[in-house]
């Protein structure tokens, strides 16, 4: 393989990772918009307070997302991707 195909490629693969991760944050932030209005609310109105009178509500939006963003999902999603779409495809 030449140079230019290795790095045809390898852009290639970085941008699907990109959309890849791009789509897995957005599940992420639907799956867990409840904790994200919670904490909008709390958030609502404060500065540096912020901080500490939402902490509870921080925590719970951060263990959500990251249920739905973590490289095991990530690799779940190029298992998918590869597939489901193969290799030439750019639908992601």
């Amino acid at each position: 393989m030449g140079f230019v195909q290795e790095a045809r490629e390898n852009h290639v693969k970085k941008k699907v990772e990109e959309a890849l991760r791009s789509k897995m944050k957005q599940k992420a932030l639907k799956e867990c918009d409840h904790y994200t209005s919670k904490y909008a609310q709390c958030a609502s109105g404060r500065t540096f307070s912020v901080v500490w009178q939402c902490r509870k509500e921080a925590k719970e939006l951060n263990n959500c997302l990251h249920q739905y963003t973590n490289d095991a999902v990530l690799e779940e999603m190029k298992k998918d991707y590869m597939l489901h779409d193969g290799k030439g495809s750019a639908r992601v």
